[in-house]
């Protein structure tokens, strides 16, 4: 099975703040499809300012670093293109980029002001030998140099990534006077990796954040950001979403689920109801799951979860498309998909094309629309916005 780099984040803005002044980026080369670039920002200040600085930074980075751009030229021109601070004589915006190549296994890391990155390996956090890399001189800016590693990666590395606002938490709190700081970050990683082995990117990153908003008594005091880049073994998903246009079709839906290797999801009802029957297998519906727009989910054998169908998916669309960091811990069927979908790397989905006449006027297939349509759009931002590849098959 490939190996692959997942890559996720969170992220909350400061208190009071509608948008978040640190911003991630992460793109996949377009002449090198195992070539992974990330760059987290934190832009001066909070608020709107803080994020046109911080997105600016990113995507100039972004774009160099896939280029190849030598480190020292990309710097200079991110250094001279951001406006200066007249009071800290800095043009400003930190920075914190990574480049993973996979198909040579070659991990680069410049890093601008931002806190130190981790880089986890076997449970215990590797210390890395760093260069640095003098800048040129340019008139109002006191900053002048960066830092550059590189390293092999090896399966199972988990570099991490986090804005200040994650080590400076708590600062000012009587259990913490002096923040959360590099040593305590590091403490509560390495113990919940002791905890969760194979802990996800995105959940890894969300406990970071979670810990750190809990150091500022849910008050965050400063945009707070937390990235992680794992590298492992790719995690296959199939999902299974409405009944076959042509009834004969149902074995090969039924077979397609009994052969899939990977986690299997059914979204659906009549989907459900074919696979159970034909495989004598009893659905069985948890109806102590309470949700206002989202109805029960079931439990199957052989399926890690079985869903409603269009409803479910929409709501899976909205949350894969606000991108944002909830702290709640609710779990209907459309989150529980949710996470699926993004704790897997290739996924597979199986779309009949039947028209379910309980759902629409005869003449105007609306259910059949919808759920093409929104499966399309859930296809979209898992490739787009995820980086997941997604492998589509209508039937």
């Amino acid at each position: 099975m490939e190996k692959i780099v997942e890559v996720d984040f969170c992220n909350v803005p400061k208190h009071l703040q509608k948008i978040s002044g640190d911003v991630f980026q992460k793109n996949i080369a377009s002449d090198n499809e195992n070539k992974v670039v990330c760059t987290l920002s934190d832009g001066l200040g909070s608020g709107v300012k803080a994020n046109v600085l911080a997105t600016l930074t990113a995507t100039m980075a972004q774009q160099f670093i896939m280029n190849n751009m030598d480190v020292r030229i990309a710097a200079n021109i991110i250094r001279s293109t951001l406006p200066i601070c007249s009071i800290r004589k800095i043009s400003y915006s930190t920075f914190t980029t990574v480049n993973i190549d996979s198909a040579i296994e070659l991990a680069k890391v410049i890093e601008f002001d931002n806190p130190p990155y981790f880089l986890v390996r076997n449970g215990k956090m590797l210390n890395i030998k760093k260069k640095l890399v003098k800048l040129e001189k340019q008139k109002n800016i006191t900053r002048n140099s960066l830092m550059y590693s590189e390293f092999k990666v090896e399966f199972g590395d988990r570099i991490i990534l986090f804005s200040d606002g994650v080590t400076q938490s708590g600062m000012g709190t009587k259990r913490l006077p002096l923040g959360w700081r590099l040593e305590g970050v590091k403490k509560f990683i390495l113990e919940l990796l002791e905890k969760e082995r194979d802990i996800s990117a995105r959940r890894l990153a969300s406990l970071v954040l979670k810990e750190a908003m809990k150091n500022d008594l849910f008050v965050p005091k400063d945009d707070t950001t937390c990235a992680v880049l794992y590298y492992r073994r790719a995690r296959e998903l199939l999902v299974i979403t409405g009944p076959p246009f042509d009834k004969s079709k149902d074995d090969y839906v039924v077979e397609r689920f009994k052969e899939f290797k990977g986690k299997k999801v059914i979204c659906g009802g009549t989907t459900a109801h074919i696979i159970s029957r034909k495989l004598c297998k009893p659905i069985k519906i948890n109806i102590s799951e309470r949700s206002a727009d989202v109805p029960p989910t079931s439990t199957m054998e052989g399926a890690e979860l079985v869903t409603e169908g269009i409803l479910t998916l929409n709501k899976v669309s909205n949350l894969l498309k606000s991108q944002e960091f909830k702290s709640d811990t609710s779990k209907d069927g459309a989150t529980k998909l949710f996470d699926m979908l993004l704790n897997n790397d290739c996924i597979h989905f199986l779309v009949g094309t039947a028209v379910n006449e309980a759902h629409q006027d005869p003449n105007m297939p609306v259910e059949l629309g919808l759920r093409r349509i929104t499966v399309e759009k859930i296809v979209r931002l898992l490739r787009e916005v995820y980086l997941k590849k997604v492998l589509v098959e209508y039937v």
